[in-house]
């Protein structure tokens, strides 16, 4: 028995087996374990790098090594020989000429090649733990580097962020450590190089902050323990809750044979929400737990909000209320996973001419992995928001004249969204083609015959009420400009 559970342990993580007594006794896989310790690890890391080794006390090459050493180390105790990976595509594209086509290209392709190897070796029984996911975030890091780099030698469009672009390439130390460090190397967040290197070179706080002077006193913000608390009691209430309920409501019971077969469809309709939604609680764990992280060291200063309080918000990836209380399909993208959603606007969005929607779908699945339910989630995400720009646009301004009409609108949109979220979403979670063609049928196809119907019958009208180009004044083209850019997808 004690070599089977050894064998079973080895095949769930190719890192340490430090931990695996652990693992047995309380029945987590030792993967997910080996992950735990090494975000408390580095968690605690994170207080220490703030109080003993900041820009005051040492410098930012000291601080530069010192990010890169940990985070390394957390690679191979999480993923062992398998971390391998994560250094051989950081290491890939320090001298490449055309930088940013280069770095996509191969950062991308390398990305998928690793995907598809866990496909066939994993055969779909993969954990969110694996090399993967550091893999996905280093892909991130070095394709927005590439482009940032571009773009602080080219003319740029007026919709660019300027305060991102880098003029000189970095150093080798500066690149490993941006790529690697400890702060984020495991589940993210993602961010932009120049903050990371303010943060490293203790600018970070006067570039955010406007420094209000009084006589001699200068207005500086608090330590980010408070901010750190409220997150990390986020991630206890997380914990238990995913004890608690999201393992009495397991996503595969949406396809269980007994339950599509003799269940009417309004309670399989009312499990699949109930059980979306307490999915995500293990997303709201990792990304809280991983902005935490990086506040510890005083990375994620965002600047005062209006009540004159610090803000450390620059990497959150998530807004739970707003997840919760969107009500409509942009809403609820806008607000998860944010960090990748900027890097999809940044990379694609933003720079392709044509087809923007599709094309940065297409490319957030890719990132993803080549598990058919994510193809079948994102390109059912194209026609959902289609179908939600065309019904908002059409039917909206017909509610804005009560504060009843709009009350009410507000609800109906808010339920429809959850229950778009939920059957957009649901193949992302079941991964197979079988299983995620056992929920449509039980589903009815529902979602995809009112998108279908929506867009077909209202999105010709609102292309015909568009101005052409040629008969558009100069500040309403700059305004049109303005929208696309913020109509954001992940």
């Amino acid at each position: 028995m004690g070599e089977r559970m050894d064998n079973h342990s080895a095949i769930q993580t190719t890192g340490s087996q430090w931990l695996l007594p652990v693992s047995e006794y309380w029945g987590f896989p030792l993967a997910l374990v080996n992950f735990l310790a090494c975000q408390l690890f580095a968690l605690s890391s994170a207080f220490w790098f703030r109080l003993y080794l900041s820009r005051q006390h040492s410098s930012p090459l000291a601080r530069h090594a010192v990010a890169t050493l940990l985070g390394v180390t957390l690679i191979i105790f999480c993923f062992g020989w398998y971390g391998m990976r994560i250094l051989h595509t950081t290491l890939t594209h320090l001298n490449c000429k055309e930088v940013q086509m280069y770095s996509m290209v191969v950062a991308m392709g390398y990305l998928i090649v690793c995907h598809v190897s866990r496909v066939f070796i994993f055969k779909y029984g993969i954990l969110s733990t694996d090399f993967s996911g550091p893999l996905m975030v280093v892909t991130q890091k070095i394709t927005s580097l590439a482009f940032q780099l571009h773009d602080g030698k080219k003319t740029l469009t007026m919709h660019m962020d300027t305060h991102v672009h880098i003029i000189a390439r970095p150093s080798l130390i500066e690149y490993l450590s941006y790529n690697l460090n400890f702060l984020s190397v495991l589940v993210g967040p993602f961010n932009n190089y120049k903050d990371y290197i303010d943060f490293i070179e203790g600018t970070h706080i006067s570039g955010s902050l406007r420094i209000i002077l009084f006589s001699s006193c200068v207005l500086c913000p608090s330590p980010p323990q408070n901010a750190v608390c409220q997150k990390l009691l986020v991630c206890c209430g997380c914990m238990i809750f995913f004890l608690i309920v999201t393992q009495s409501l397991p996503i595969e019971y949406n396809v269980n044979p007994h339950f599509v077969s003799h269940a009417p469809f309004i309670t399989r309709l009312i499990y699949a929400l109930f059980s979306i939604q307490a999915a995500r609680i293990k997303f709201y764990f990792a990304w809280t737990l991983g902005d935490a992280i990086s506040n510890a060291a005083g990375f994620g200063f965002s600047g005062m909000d209006e009540n004159g309080k610090a803000s450390w918000s620059l990497l959150s990836n998530l807004n739970v209320v707003g997840v919760e209380t969107a009500t409509s399909f942009k809403a609820f993208i806008d607000n998860w996973n944010i960090q990748t959603g900027n890097w999809l606007k940044t990379v694609c969005y933003d720079r392709v001419p044509r087809h923007r929607l599709v094309l940065t779908f297409i490319l957030s699945a890719l990132w993803h992995g080549v598990y058919p339910g994510y193809y079948f989630t994102f390109l059912t995400g194209i026609l959902m928001t289609l179908a939600a720009r065309a019904v908002r646009k059409s039917f909206r301004p017909y509610f804005l004249g009560s504060s009843r009409l709009k009350l009410g609108y507000d609800i109906l949109t808010w339920a429809s969204t959850q229950m778009a979220i939920c059957y957009t979403v649901m193949p992302f979670l079941l991964l197979a083609t079988e299983s995620t063609m056992v929920y449509y049928r039980s589903m009815y196809f529902h979602m995809h015959i009112f998108g279908i119907l929506a867009t077909i019958v209202l999105y010709p009208k609102l292309t015909s009420k568009v101005p052409s180009a040629a008969t558009r004044a100069p500040s309403t083209q700059c305004l049109s400009v303005h929208r696309n850019n913020n109509d954001k997808t992940h």
